[in-house]
């Protein structure tokens, strides 16, 4: 799953813009794009705010070798 297709996904699926997004949530709407085309290095705060905003939560776990998100590993619903 690509976390970026899935966020542009709900977005879509909530009827708004990225300008919009950006203005309900207060965060950037060069983020916003960035996330969308697939960026990958950004503040986990901020994709923290996107996530809350469709209702879900971001979680970090870590493990011996390496950090991953949870949002890596999230199953949106289409």
């Amino acid at each position: 799953m690509e976390l970026g297709k899935e966020m542009a996904k709900l977005r879509k699926n909530t009827k708004l813009t990225q300008v919009e997004l950006s203005k309900k949530t207060k965060v950037g709407l060069r983020l916003i794009r960035y996330i969308e085309q697939g960026g990958k290095n950004f503040r986990y705060d901020k994709l923290d705010v996107l996530l809350n905003f469709f209702s879900y939560h971001l979680e970090i776990e870590q493990d011996e070798e390496n950090v991953q998100t949870s949002a890596e590993q999230l199953q949106l619903p289409l």
